[in-house]
């Protein structure tokens, strides 16, 4: 009885390995079928950190380098900022971060992507960086971050990324407790810049 059961699963995973070849899909897209970016063609949604969501964000220029706060604050709240701000996306390096953002899922202020970033969260997160102030042991903190982090702060730039993020870790210090050490690996994670990394393995 094992051995038909066990038959029936290579079976059923086969029949899914050629489903997906000729769909032109793999089984990373399945494992992140719970996590969606948005796709303006149709209804179509694509799953982060895929093949088919990189393709498809490597190509998007919403999200450009030197982009300023006031003018994603001018954005509607249902435009994504997507693609990468100065070197191109690189699809492995994508994947680890989309990965990396998991663990994350239950803080809303983290975003699954960090290349399709919907405009309403970047301007919340812009609220807190107006509105929260550090006092003087959390600012120890950020500025711990900021020397452990690849870009020397949240982006490579001042730009909107700079300070949505500089407004998430604001929020995170102050209302989850957050480490200069989890800033910083966040910090890894979120970043848009594109290319492979400083610390890619």
């Amino acid at each position: 009885m094992r051995k038909i059961v066990f038959a029936l699963g290579l079976a059923v995973l086969g029949l899914t390995l050629v489903v997906l070849t000729a769909a032109g899909g793999s089984l990373f897209d399945v494992a992140r079928s719970d996590a969606i970016v948005s796709a303006p063609e149709g209804n179509i949604t694509l799953a982060a950190g895929s093949e088919a969501a990189f393709r498809y964000l490597s190509q998007q220029r919403t999200n450009i380098c030197g982009l300023q706060p006031e003018a994603v604050l001018a954005y509607s709240d249902d435009m994504p900022l997507q693609g990468s701000c100065c070197a191109p996306i690189e699809l492995h390096r994508y994947q680890e971060q989309v990965e990396g953002l998991l663990q994350y899922a239950n803080i809303a202020q983290i975003p699954a992507d960090p290349y399709d970033i919907p405009a309403s969260l970047a301007k919340e997160l812009l609220g807190y960086q107006v509105s929260i102030q550090l006092n003087a042991e959390q600012q120890v903190v950020y500025d711990e971050a900021v020397a452990l982090s690849d870009e020397g702060g949240p982006c490579c730039c001042r730009c909107w990324r700079w300070y949505a993020f500089e407004g998430m870790d604001k929020y995170l210090i102050t209302q989850q407790g957050w480490s200069a050490e989890q800033l910083g690996e966040l910090w890894s994670l979120t970043d848009g810049c594109g290319g492979a990394g400083h610390t890619h393995a």
